[in-house]
């Protein structure tokens, strides 16, 4: 039985860190069972160096993120919306239809050295990943 991927849109307020770590890490631990996408309320001009750095140092392809605004995907049939930070959530946009959300919060690791970064790519991991896939009712695959 093969069902279509469900879509979760992670949100958080730049869509540089948090949200694009998440994006990589969703798309690749529970592979097709979801489509991940990621944006921000008020996105940043580029994605952070560490969070690049933080998700090619575990071998996860980061090839074509780019910070995207909210508005640029509120007409996806989105099955979940994941804020990952409290600005997020306050301004989280109203959907064309009601959607699921859940509120995860992780530090900011923004203009901090790789060290944080990586902290919070494995906490995304750790408690994002479970979240979403216990949330849609998926399992998700083993971690290489």
């Amino acid at each position: 039985m093969t069902t279509d991927p469900k879509t979760v849109l992670v949100l958080c307020t730049g869509n540089s860190c948090r949200s694009q770590m998440a994006e990589v890490l969703l798309n690749h631990d529970l592979a097709g069972q979801v489509h991940a996408l990621s944006a921000g309320t008020r996105p940043q001009a580029k994605v952070a160096d560490g969070a690049i750095a933080a998700l090619t140092d575990i071998g996860l392809p980061t090839e074509g993120l780019y910070p995207k605004d909210v508005d640029a995907v509120l007409e996806e049939a989105i099955d979940l919306v994941v804020t990952v930070c409290d600005n997020a959530k306050e301004s989280c946009p109203i959907f064309p239809r009601p959607v699921r959300q859940i509120h995860l919060p992780f530090h900011d690791p923004h203009g901090e050295p790789l060290e944080s970064f990586i902290r919070v790519r494995d906490e995304i991991r750790a408690r994002l990943v479970p979240a979403v896939a216990e949330t849609l009712d998926l399992t998700p695959s083993a971690q290489e």
